[in-house]
């Protein structure tokens, strides 16, 4: 059925449904997510385990491996990371994408469950949780009053800021940095506890039993049923001081007897700074799928209630990664915008004629907003891909339109109606409009469905350039030609007249006459293809690689790490001294820290955050082509003017270098530059079960890898030594008085830090329980002699000083541990200087590894972009091969021919030098992006070839020898190919440019494109002719040698379409209605004959 046709003829039908599709689109363009980059959906189980006091290295024996032993034999598991840190064991178990997040939590929770018995008694309740959130906070802030201590602005923020945002739609979780806890803390004298014989943990016991309010039974007093409760909390300070504590002997002592009890905060453990100012601060994370700009507008809605309530309390937006998405999301639409304009301008200058160049724009609304609605039914969201596919296929949707219209046009010429015109030139270009469509679907669902975490990208790129091309083609078959059939006048053709072509086109003809008239000038051409296909594939392996290019995201985020002995006090002083280095830095804005804990989430009072926003950079596309475009031609650039440019003007990557160039003079400290997901630029991971051949690793290979000049700022990340009271039993006097070390162990945690954060007494106060800390006083936890004199009760109940039954001795110990697969791992990381690809850095990253003479028990492991990036070449490798091959099988379905199509398929590298020679003029990598746009140049090299080898196929049915078939083919369709071409590089300008958030990603991308554009366009112009003849040589041959063998094909009439028989319908009227006129005059004159005048001899007038 010709579609094309029945829409000319029923042209309600099809507005109908497309204004339906727009609006669909347009209501899904507004509810669709907005986000940086498409949701990574993998199921990711953690399990936490506390034990108030207990090391790391006991917990990893007693804890840690238990769990990680109980989860690796769950089916599905791909990765499983442990941390141990003072107190805490967190193991995170990745699991492979195929896996539902429900069905991994289960399993989690079941494996945990069959091993708890065998996990130390005095662990907390093992906390299984899947992680649902999404990366890194999208907005942190600071919160600041002046009324309020630091423990009051502490609870401020957890009830009523976290009260408030908790439990909106989106919002993952809400931490707080900074600030204090309140409790209640006594202080107890170790003189008066020695001199009433009683230890810090009787009193914790015995007022964890009295201070509480617990639920005792029920009464049926008078008749009546009651509830009955124990009231035994006192509700303030001052009762809870006249507490009565029960001694031995029975006697009785006062708590306040005993010690010092202070309503107060927790010691503090970590500290924000904004420009070394102390601040209570707190990050948002958006939940798996949640849009960043709808969670972002959800919190400053909520932010704006809390201020209206509270306006003694400031509530600053400190740091902000919504900024970088939301701008993003607004370049994109810009690079659309501006893109479709510059491919209409150029249609306009191919056409001249605004009706045909308005057929064609609108083709672009009509394919791109449709797009949306199937985005939103896919579950997709707005981000750098999806807007990267839409960038990439501008000048795509546009292109069937300007075939379809050029053709149109053409008929036009011929002297048809603008209605005859576009049925038969909509009829005649129609297989190559749908072959074209399907071949870029052909390449683009293969790599739709990589795996790993790269089909996670590539997925959405995929399907959306599939959906919008398939609507691009509703559009040239149903919509162009209608509007062309009602729109065009019969003047809106462009001249047929070869005389008139001008020079360009006869030249081109002649060019092609000459490489196609001989076969040794066709082998000649191929062989000079040949050529330039070796060369482009050498200049290919020239360019370096990396998963993700360069990008100035507007901030720097920095690990640093003191010496393991190092206090909360001295991290804070030393991070003061960075911030007071960097502040006055040139395109740095702020500096926000926080203390007490890394970027990736480690607990330690010796690690810190640091974060420099820098002030931000102006996009603009004027601005842009002015100073970068125009003033960066030779000779005559540097002198012209130029535009002055508002926010900063220094990339990152040089305030980045004067930034480790100024902490180089601060000492003892380890700094580490952290990219926006929360990673080193390039890290491995290193293995073993021998802690000692480990740690002789690291430092043999940080020694090594700090001469490789690629590599910048190496460093591990491996826990270092630290001092430690390490507490011997004596085994034969604990055993001769009865006392356990469980007994020791209690006696020890209560004095120095208090009991167990869940087991400790609590107080009703303010409507709150407080928690109560009985501890040792400060002086007594700082004196080693005091620590030995500790009270410890034997069994017979006679108090003993603890350095009877123990040995307490400084040595070293290990401050956190890190797992990775069941065995210590340490990961050794580097920046990457400016313009060093990430496979330049890996390659000798490696190389010196294999050098080092480190032990055999220690292995490399990949992580990070170095991981992705290697399963992404892999995926897309066999994603590109499975493409090529669907490619085949359309072009043969399409074309029921199997020699032809190799023509097609075979001219694919013809792009590969423009994209090489593109990337290595413009320094940029083998990226993510440029893979994507060399899966776009596939589609746009087999377009250019399908134009040529389809017209001249269709010359040869009407009887046209086969060169000049391919010379005609040539001729003819050189203009749309090269009109298409140039638009499409003109959409993608903007995006080349770089302009707006996100440019760095879009960049290399078009790039790649124009470059690979440019160079096939001009080689299949000259080298699909030649190539055609040879194959169509070829497939003579074949038919030669097999013919024989073959039957010959009955030759079968084929059946007639709709529109051919209204044709012959027409035709065949016509010639009734002029046989009957001449019928009507034969008998006119045999009714009135005429009369004969005189005659020559031969009977003539």
């Amino acid at each position: 059925m010709n579609f094309s046709a029945w829409s000319i003829r029923n042209p309600i039908a099809p507005l109908l449904g497309f204004f339906l599709l727009m609006v669909l689109g347009i209501q899904s363009f507004n509810s669709l997510p907005i986000t940086r980059f498409p949701n990574i959906d993998v199921a990711v189980v953690s399990i936490s385990v506390t034990q108030s006091g207990a090391s790391p290295s006991e917990l990893e024996m007693q804890v840690t491996k238990e769990i990680e032993d109980a989860v690796a034999s769950i089916n599905g598991v791909d990765e499983i990371s442990s941390k141990v840190n003072d107190g805490v064991s967190v193991t995170s178990v990745v699991f492979r994408i195929e896996i539902p997040t429900q069905q991994a939590v289960q399993d989690v929770k079941d494996a945990v469950d069959r091993i708890r018995n065998d996990l130390p008694a005095g662990v907390d309740e093992p906390i299984v949780n899947k992680v649902d959130v999404e990366g890194q906070a999208i907005q942190t802030f600071a919160v600041s009053a002046p009324n309020m201590t630091l423990e009051e602005l502490s609870w401020f923020v957890d009830d009523t800021i976290k009260r408030a945002l908790q439990g909106q739609k989106g919002i993952g979780r809400i931490d707080r940095i900074g600030g204090a806890d309140r409790e209640i803390r006594i202080e107890l004298d170790p003189d008066r506890l020695n001199a009433l014989g009683i230890t810090a943990a009787d009193v914790n016991k015995q007022l964890r039993g009295t201070n509480v309010d617990i639920g005792s039974g029920r009464g049926q007093v008078a008749g009546a049923e009651q509830a009955i409760r124990v009231l035994g909390d006192t509700r303030n300070v001052p009762a809870l001081a006249n507490t009565t504590i029960a001694i031995s002997s029975d006697r009785f002592v006062k708590l306040a007897d005993l010690g010092r009890i202070i309503d107060t905060y927790t010691e503090p453990k970590s500290f924000a700074l904004l420009d070394n100012q102390p601040v209570v601060s707190f990050s948002i994370f958006r939940s798996k799928g949640a849009s960043d700009v709808a969670v972002a507008e959800l919190v400053a809605k909520s932010l704006d209630e809390v201020r209206a309530k509270n306006p003694d309390v400031g509530i600053n937006l400190i740091s902000d990664f919504v900024y970088f998405t939301y701008g993003n999301y607004t370049a994109a639409i810009d690079t659309l915008l501006e893109g479709a304009i510059l491919a209409v301008i150029v249609v306009f200058l191919f056409l001249k004629n605004w009706r045909a160049t308005l057929i064609s724009a609108i083709a672009l609304p009509l394919s791109a907003i449709p797009t949306f609605w199937i985005l939103e039914m896919m579950g997709f969201s707005l981000n750098l891909v999806s807007f990267l596919a839409l960038t990439l296929a501008t000048g795509i949707l546009v292109d069937d339109a300007i075939v379809e219209i050029e053709n149109i046009a053409r008929h036009i010429k011929m002297g048809k109606t603008p209605y005859r015109a576009a049925i038969e030139a909509a009829d005649e270009i129609g297989l190559a409009v749908i072959a074209t469509t399907f071949t870029i679907v052909a390449v683009f669902v293969p790599v739709s469905f990589m795996g790993g975490i790269p089909g996670q990208y590539f997925i959405q790129f995929g399907l959306t350039v599939a959906f919008s091309v398939l609507f691009s083609l509703l559009v040239a078959r149903l919509i162009t030609p209608m509007m062309a059939a009602y729109l065009m006048r019969p003047e809106d053709g462009h001249d047929e007249d070869e005389g008139q072509e001008g020079r360009f086109m006869r030249r081109y003809t002649r060019l092609v006459s000459a490489t196609t008239r001989t076969w040794q000038r066709r082998y000649l051409t191929l062989a000079a293809a040949l050529v330039f296909l070796v060369v482009s594939v050498g200049l290919l392996m020239q360019v370096p690689t990396s998963f993700m290019p360069p990008e100035d995201a507007g901030r720097i985020t920095l690990s640093v790490e003191l010496p393991p002995n190092a206090t909360l006090n001295e991290t804070e002083n030393r991070v003061r001294q960075i911030t007071e280095t960097l502040k006055p830095l040139a395109g740095v804005q702020s500096v926000f820290v926080q203390g007490g804990t890394s970027p990736s989430g480690d607990l330690e009072l010796r690690r810190a955050s640091v974060t420099l926003q820098l002030f931000r950079i102006e996009h603009s596309l004027v601005k842009t082509v002015v100073n970068k475009l125009i003033g960066g031609l030779p000779l005559i650039g540097p002198y012209l003017p130029k535009m002055t440019v508002d926010g900063r003007t220094i990339p990152q990557w040089q305030i980045e270098k004067l930034v480790f160039a100024k902490l180089r003079d601060i000492p003892d400290i380890r700094v580490q530059k952290m990219n926006d997901r929360g990673a080193r630029d390039m890290a491995f991971y290193f293995l073993s079960k021998n802690e000692e051949d480990l740690t002789e690793a690291v430092s043999i290979l940080e020694a090594k890898l700090r001469t490789v000049p690629v590599l910048a700022n190496v460093s591990a990340d491996g826990s270092l030594p630290r001092p430690e009271l390490q507490i011997r039993p004596k085994t034969d006097e604990m055993a001769r008085l009865g006392i356990t070390a469980q007994q020791v162990s209690e006696t020890l945690r209560v004095a120095t830090i208090g009991d167990i954060d869940a087991q400790l007494p609590k107080i009703s106060l303010d409507g709150r329980l407080i928690p109560i800390r009985v501890q040792a006083a400060l002086g007594q936890r700082r004196d080693l002699g005091a620590i030995r004199a500790l009270k410890i009760k034997s069994a017979s109940g006679s108090m003993v000083p603890l350095s009877t039954v123990v040995d307490i001795d400084y040595t070293q110990g290990i401050s956190s541990i890190k797992r990775n697969h069941r065995d210590r791992v340490v990961s050794i990381g580097a920046d990457l200087p400016q313009g060093v690809a990430l496979d330049t850095a890996t390659a000798a990253f490696k190389q010196a590894v294999a050098a080092a003479k480190i032990p055999a028990s220690v292995y490399l492991k990949e992580t990070g972009d170095t991981k992705v990036q290697k399963e992404m070449l892999a995926s897309f490798v066999n994603a590109m091969i499975l493409g090529l091959l669907l490619v085949l099988i359309v072009l043969i379905l399409l074309f029921k021919d199997i020699i032809q199509p190799f023509t097609i398929l075979l001219s694919l590298p013809l792009a590969v030098g423009g994209v090489a020679v593109a990337l290595i003029i413009t320094h940029n990598a083998l990226s993510m992006p440029v893979l994507i746009g060399i899966l776009m140049l596939m589609g746009i090299v087999t377009k250019n070839a399908i134009l040529l080898i389809d017209f001249a196929i269709e010359m040869r049915r009407h009887g046209m020898e086969r060169v000049e078939a391919m010379v005609e083919a040539g001729r003819k369709r050189a203009r749309p190919i090269i009109m298409t071409s140039i638009a499409m590089s003109a959409g993608m300008l903007p995006s080349a440019l770089g302009v707006g958030e996100g440019g760095s990603f879009r960049s290399p991308m078009a790039i790649a494109v124009i470059g690979g554009i440019i160079v096939s366009t001009v080689m299949s112009l000259v080298v699909v002719p030649s190539f055609f003849l040879v194959m169509d040589d070829l497939s003579r041959l074949l038919s030669a040698i097999f013919g024989r063998l073959v039957g010959a094909k009955e030759q079968e009439r084929e059946p007639l379409d709709t529109a051919t028989l209204t044709d012959l319908h027409d035709q065949t009227s016509a010639q009734i209605s002029t046989l009957e006129a001449r019928m009507d005059g034969l008998e006119a004159g045999a009714a009135h004959p005429p009369r004969r005048l005189s005659a020559g001899p031969f009977g003539r007038d």
